[in-house]
């Protein structure tokens, strides 16, 4: 189910306009999508920001423009580095039957079994490329590790049949691993070494 989000059309492009918008709290956003007209809108930055946090990066949102409603889909969005506000966003309209491919992070899940013992988790993937219905996009991929020794791997063979949706990856790319614990140098033989050096000297 999609969360409504609320937006007017944009009347005045000027750069006062638009100055005057953001401070009010708006920022500026397009809105289109196939066999639809563009709709330059703008959008509240709270409210905005409480529906990405409910509905996830790549979630649909219901987008009523001037009491029309489309199903939508945050496509990109730039924001001020320095004050974190953002800058303008576009949305994709979108049949939400039809498919579509993006990025989904991946979350890893539970304590692995090697960590417990000394060994290194090390994570190369943290985004899958995923296609799927739009309806049934995935907001995250939740990735268990608990029964993870030391020298062993989960690779994206290892979860795909876990899910409906299509992971654009090779099956040996690895996701996930624990690695052996750092070999420590010897202190006794470390200490020799470096006495015997300064008796050189």
């Amino acid at each position: 189910m999609s969360t409504l989000l609320e937006v007017k059309k944009r009347e005045n492009f000027q750069g006062s306009g638009l100055t005057k918008l953001r401070e009010e709290g708006y920022f500026p956003a397009i809105v289109y999508g196939k066999g639809k007209e563009n709709d330059a809108v703008y959008v509240n930055e709270g409210d905005f920001f409480k529906v990405i946090k409910e509905v996830g990066r790549n979630g649909v949102i219901s987008l009523n423009v001037g009491g029309t409603s489309y199903n939508v889909v945050l496509q990109d969005y730039q924001q001020d580095p320095i004050k974190n506000h953002i800058v303008h966003a576009d949305f994709l309209a979108v049949d939400l039957s039809s498919e579509m491919t993006a990025n989904v992070r991946v979350e890893l899940e539970g304590e692995a079994a090697g960590a417990k013992e000394g060994g290194v988790v090390q994570q190369p993937l943290y985004e899958l490329a995923v296609t799927a219905k739009v309806s049934e996009f995935p907001e995250r991929i939740l990735v268990n590790i608990s029964e993870l020794k030391i020298g062993e791997t989960i690779t994206v063979g290892d979860i795909r049949k876990q899910y409906s949706f299509t992971i654009a990856h090779e099956d040996e790319e690895a996701i996930v691993s624990v690695l052996p614990p750092a070999v420590e140098k010897d202190t006794k033989e470390e200490t020799a070494t470096e006495e015997a050096a300064e008796t050189a000297e």
